[in-house]
């Protein structure tokens, strides 16, 4: 009998319960929330589930899942290994491989000036940045979290984890959130900034686009990217790659491999990664808060820089131009099209302006590079 509670009472000061704090015990009800909301809500579950799920091993106590090589554990953890593929760039650029082989230029060649509502929902991103630094964050840290503004998870991971580490997990988990949260924050705004006469209007149909224009437009934005701001080429470049898989015509193998088993791969090693960096000590601080109003405010300004412009370009063009797809110019591809689309017909259900809407659209996700590669080369020189 001796022996059979000597091994219970060594299993048990073994065991996980013997290290586990209130902490770990928060960020485990995080864990189950986020599950929650991705499984049951469908809140980016793609990706959020991943995140969850690695939020929840790495409050495991005692696991070792996390653990580097060391002399008495040679190979270190299953999850120390796999979050060398954030700290090394892997897994968010070749998640942009797979958006550009998922990705449609088309409606943005159609009608080029959207390059500019793409740049202009850009706005929230600063105005976070100045705000993070004024609440006292540094500018590092400040750019890493601005850029949540974009709405491009991918992204905002890529600079986090160049730019500010210790705050990968609270932003990788605000971006993903507010990129769910979309068909709710956006419609008040557009609402707000425009008039019921501007989300009725009609727009003319987008002209045909060539295979050249097609074939020409990820070359040349590599090299004219590359060449004006190097440090955005693994992202624009890996993004362009993977359209010129889809648009070449005679890589299809590759383009679907991208679009699916490879992207596929990458989201779950990814939000493994990010969900990984949720221990209880880093996470649960006020900087995790002050990151989540921070982004909030940077997505309802960029949402408005964009519609801004709209209107602008609205009274240019003698009321040709429905201002509201300037709010598509967010990264959330495509669901911020799909967003402007559903407010303008209930003001005008003839009205079909999705097409127009996926210009800013996909032209968000290059300018959310840009402006990820830009703040690489002021802060990292």
């Amino acid at each position: 009998m001796e022996i059979y509670l000597t091994a219970l009472q060594g299993i048990w000061e073994n065991s996980g319960f013997v290290g586990l704090t209130w902490k770990n015990l928060a960020m485990l009800a995080i864990s189950f929330t986020l599950l929650y909301l991705a499984i049951r809500k469908g809140f980016e579950p793609l990706l959020l589930l991943p995140i969850a799920f690695g939020c929840l091993l790495a409050n495991l106590p005692l696991s070792g899942i996390l653990d580097a090589p060391s002399a008495n554990n040679l190979h270190g953890g299953f999850l120390y290994w796999v979050s060398r593929g954030i700290q090394y760039e892997l897994y968010p650029i070749i998640i942009f491989m797979g958006i550009g082989a998922l990705t449609d230029f088309g409606p943005l060649l159609a009608n080029p000036i959207t390059f500019l509502l793409g740049a202009a929902a850009q706005l929230g991103v600063f105005i976070a940045v100045f705000g993070a630094m004024a609440w006292g964050f540094t500018i590092n840290q400040a750019a890493g979290i601005g850029i949540i503004g974009g709405a491009d998870g991918p992204t905002a991971i890529y600079l986090a984890s160049k730019l500010s580490p210790e705050l990968l997990g609270a932003v990788a988990v605000a971006a993903y959130s507010y990129m769910s949260l979309v068909p709710l924050i956006q419609p008040p705004v557009i609402k707000l900034l425009t008039t019921k006469e501007d989300r009725a209007i009609k727009m003319d149909q987008l002209r045909p686009v060539t295979k050249l224009e097609r074939v020409l437009f990820p070359i040349v934005s590599t090299v004219i990217c590359g060449l004006i701001l190097p440090a955005c080429a693994p992202l624009v470049g890996l993004l362009m790659f993977g359209n010129l898989l889809r648009e070449s015509g005679c890589t299809e193998r590759l383009s679907q491999a991208a679009q699916n088993e490879i992207l596929n791969m990458a989201t779950i090693f990814l939000g493994l990664s990010v969900g990984s960096t949720m221990a209880g000590d880093t996470f649960l601080t006020t900087n995790t808060v002050k990151i989540i109003v921070l982004g909030g405010v940077a997505f309802i300004f960029s949402t408005a820089g964009g519609l801004a412009l709209g209107q602008l370009f609205k009274k240019m063009s003698g009321g040709k131009i429905n201002p509201t797809i300037g709010a598509a110019g967010v990264s959330a591809v495509p669901m911020a099209a799909r967003v402007v689309q559903k407010v303008v017909q209930k003001e005008n259900p003839s009205s079909f302006l999705l097409m127009h809407a996926m210009g800013p659209n996909v032209a968000g996700v290059i300018g959310t590079a840009v402006a990820a590669g830009a703040m690489l080369t002021l802060l990292t020189k």
